[in-house]
Parts: structure tokens; C-alpha cells; sequence
């Protein structure tokens, strides 16, 4: 398919940083004095970050993406050097993509004798990453620790729960933390919500997540949305989940979590039925179709 990415000229970049904050995705950073592109699978091709250049170090260019695949990503990673492999590899352990991690390590390893850096290096790096704020005595982020239990034991007889007890029966909900292969996803139908609608929407346990499995996103602000494809034809194709019901706000950047969910749809080998709902910002039910 055609993507419109990010394209940097190094030769007029002068690492000023003003391109970063603008960049909602996350795909640029400041790296040995230059604006890189981390991935330009994590790149929106809005051009946010444009207008911030006072050098006109940045333009939009057309060109064919593929399906994420990580070794081709390192290959591109490697030519920038050793500080761009850590940022990438830190970016894919922040998210909890294991996986993609695992294959970007073995790929140096494999390529360890063409390197102009050592792969200790990098991997002691990546795996002290987070450390200081986040540790468990396996490993990894307790937040992103998967859990499956029963609602009904969040009704507890006390007056702040009783009546609305939670109907949420996993842990963690945040997609990029999810693991689709888990328990609870496996024959499940499944709720994939934009980030705002719980807030929004006063009886959202009770009127789209009991008995559901959960996901949340927000189509404009996460990073590595094409992740968030993978994981949904995981879902469909292994965890053979039942539906999927896309739970949105009525703003029109929200209509990108449908958009993601018909794409995984589209190029899953099983096919599953997709409803949709629109929330009001007041928490009103304007629109509920399939589609």
C-alpha cells in the first residue's frame, strides 16, 4: 500500500528538537544531533511536525509500506547506528512488544560481526530500561502483568460500589499491553473502545462491557497503531474471538479506531461481525449499527 512518511534531509537538520514535540505518534527523536525517524511505521504522514522546522529539514514523501516486519525495520535501525537501535528496541519494551523485541535482539545477534557496536551494549541498555520506576520480581511492568478474574467480585456490599459494580474481567486493557493470545480473548467477544467513552459515558460497564473482553485506544494520540491491526487478526485468526463492537466518541478523529478494526477484519483469515456505537460527548448514545 501507499503511505505518506516523514522524510528528514540530515544535511539541513541541525537538531534543534522543535519537530519532536509535534510528532503525537512519537515517531521522531533528537538522536547523536539529528531529527530521526525511529519507524516510519509508527509515522501518520499528517506533517504535524512540518511547520516546526526551522530549517526545512522535513517533507512528506509517497511511498509503498509494507506490513510491519521487524527485521526489515532493524536493517534500517543498524544504518543509524548504535543509538537508534536502543531507541527503537526501549520504544517496542515500553509498549510490551515482546515479540518484535525478541526478533529485533536475535537479528543483531545474527548480524553481530557486521556491527560497529557491540550487542551487549544495546541489550544491557534495553533491558535496564524502566527499571527505576517500574520492577517486579519477574521482570517487566506489574501495570502490564496479565489477569483474568471475575466481575462479580467487584460487588462488594459497601455503598461505593454497590450500585455499579465494575464488569471489567481483565487486566491490562491498554492495547498496546494486551496480550490477544490471553485467556479471557479466547471465543470472547470483544469491546474495543476509544480511550474517552468510559469517561464520557456514566453506565459504560453496564451497558457494553459485561460479559465482554476489553480493548482500549485512541486512533489520533497512540503510537504503532499498525500493532494494533496485528494484534486484532491475532485475535480473530488464533484466539477465534466471537465479534468485535467499536465503541467511539462522535469527534471525527475517534472514526480511526473503526478504520482499524475493519483493516485487521479485511486481512484476517476468519471472518467476525463488527457493530459499531457512537457516544455523544455527554455520554449519549447517538448511533449503534453493524457494519
Amino acid at each position: 500500500m501507499i503511505r505518506e512518511v516523514v522524510k528528514i534531509d540530515e544535511k539541513l537538520c541541525n537538531g534543534c528538537g522543535n519537530c519532536v514535540p509535534g510528532c503525537h505518534e512519537g515517531a521522531l527523536q533528537i538522536i547523536d544531533d539529528k531529527a530521526r525517524l525511529i519507524s516510519d511505521l509508527m509515522c501518520d504522514g499528517l506533517g504535524a511536525c512540518l511547520g516546526e522546522c526551522p530549517e526545512g529539514a522535513l517533507s512528506i514523501e509517497k511511498r509503498e509500506a509494507e506490513p510491519y516486519n521487524e527485521t526489515k525495520v532493524m536493517e534500517q535501525m543498524v544504518e543509524k547506528g548504535k543509538n537508534t537501535v536502543i531507541a527503537h528496541l526501549k520504544h517496542l519494551k515500553e509498549h510490551g512488544e515482546t515479540g518484535f523485541l525478541k526478533e529485533g535482539v536475535q537479528f543483531l545477534k545474527a548480524h553481530e560481526a557486521q556491527l560497529p557496536f557491540a550487542v551487549s551494549e544495546v541489550t544491557r541498555a534495553v533491558h535496564s530500561h524502566g527499571k527505576e520506576d517500574c520492577s517486579s520480581g519477574g521482570g517487566g511492568c506489574p501495570g502490564s502483568k496479565s489477569m483474568t478474574f471475575d466481575p462479580a467480585s467487584a460487588a462488594v456490599n459497601n455503598s461505593a460500589n454497590a450500585a455499579a459494580p465494575s464488569e471489567l474481567r481483565q487486566w491490562p486493557v491498554q492495547m498496546h499491553l494486551i496480550n490477544p493470545q490471553a485467556p479471557h480473548f479466547r471465543n470472547a467477544d470483544v469491546v474495543v473502545a476509544a480511550d474517552c467513552v468510559a469517561f464520557a459515558m456514566g453506565n459504560f460497564h453496564q451497558q457494553f462491557l459485561k460479559g465482554k473482553a476489553l480493548a482500549i485506544a485512541c486512533p489520533k494520540l497512540d503510537n504503532g497503531k499498525e500493532i494494533y491491526v496485528e494484534k486484532l487478526i491475532s485475535m480473530i485468526n488464533t484466539a477465534h474471538i466471537n465479534s468485535l463492537h467499536v465503541v467511539m466518541m462522535e469527534v471525527p478523529c475517534c472514526g480511526g479506531l473503526l478504520q482499524i478494526v475493519k483493516q485487521a477484519v479485511a486481512l484476517a483469515s476468519r471472518k467476525v461481525p463488527v457493530k459499531m456505537s457512537v457516544v455523544s460527548a455527554r455520554g449519549e448514545l447517538l448511533q449503534e449499527e453493524w457494519v
